[in-house]
């Protein structure tokens, strides 16, 4: 099990009460919410290996040289993110409660955590299930191996099953071409422009057509005006450059460098005195013994 913690802990910092503080005021809202949701996930799916996937990268460079307004809206200030001041405080707090609990958590400078995610996927020998809010990593889905996305738009207790079905059925496209339907359509929550005049619709049918990005343009470069719905080959044609460079962008990386670690779900915390100093400041006394249960279970 793969877990795209950035996703959830911004989930569960607006999910959870900013008035959950800990013994010195500060807020904790975040922390004890992705505890809670770990505790559910283990205990729900008993995994054999559990990684926390971080961004050790929230914008990495390759990405940015190829289409600039990659995720630029979310700039704050330099090149940081735009994070809630009462969030950013209490993703140390997490990281030193994953790291005492013996949660693997994995980072790889220059990429983001859904590159840790790709990565793990590629190398993984069997079945992984992908825990994310973030339908980029829909791209991933194999019902060969399987992997699949346990999608939490609806809450951690009423997670989506996304596979390669799910992808066809929502979207109307070959189940593995979430990623060229994408680039095609854009998304402008991460500064993704797409092609102007294709939407949804015409993405897919694009997609479905031809099967992949790769051939459209193959169709594209031939002149051929065979499968092209009205109005798209000149949208296209004008888009060239982009569809050349999205592709990097869109695809999530498989070759990120990764650090040595044990990913076996831990029975008991690797470090108890580090947690309990943990619970004692920070007030997570009840959310770590229910991960604690959990983990024991």
């Amino acid at each position: 099990m793969l877990l795209d913690t950035p996703s959830l802990y911004f989930r569960a910092f607006y999910g959870v009460p900013e008035s959950i503080k800990a013994p010195d005021g500060s807020p904790i809202n975040a922390v004890r919410g992705l505890i809670d949701m770990i505790a559910t996930l283990v205990r729900t799916h008993s995994p054999a290996e559990l990684v926390a996937t971080m961004d050790a990268d929230w914008r990495p460079a390759f990405r940015v040289a190829a289409i600039p307004t990659y995720k630029a809206h979310r700039v704050a200030e330099g090149d940081a993110e735009e994070v809630p001041d009462a969030l950013v405080p209490q993703i140390a707090v997490i990281e030193e409660v994953l790291d005492a609990v013996g949660i693997a958590r994995l980072e790889s400078p220059g990429y983001e955590a859904d590159d840790v995610i790709g990565t793990l996927t590629h190398r993984a020998s069997g079945a992984v299930d992908i825990v994310t809010g973030d339908r980029d990593l829909f791209q991933l889905v194999d019902d060969a191996r399987p992997v699949r996305v346990l999608y939490t738009a609806r809450g951690i207790r009423n997670l989506q099953i996304v596979d390669e079905a799910f992808v066809t059925a929502k979207y109307g496209i070959p189940g593995r071409a979430y990623a060229d339907f994408a680039t095609l359509r854009g998304d402008p929550s991460d500064g993704l422009p797409g092609v102007p005049g294709v939407g949804e619709k015409t993405a897919a049918a694009l997609i479905t057509r031809f099967g992949s990005l790769e051939a459209l343009l193959d169709a594209l470069d031939a002149g051929s005006a065979d499968g092209f719905p009205a109005g798209s080959r000149t949208r296209l044609a004008a888009a060239r450059d982009y569809l050349r460079a999205a592709p990097a962008v869109v695809a999530v990386a498989r070759d990120a460098p990764l650090p040595a670690a044990d990913l076996t779900l831990p029975a008991k915390p690797r470090d108890p005195e580090a947690l309990v100093r943990l619970a004692d400041r920070h007030g997570l006394d009840s959310p770590l013994n229910r991960l604690l249960d959990a983990l024991g279970g």
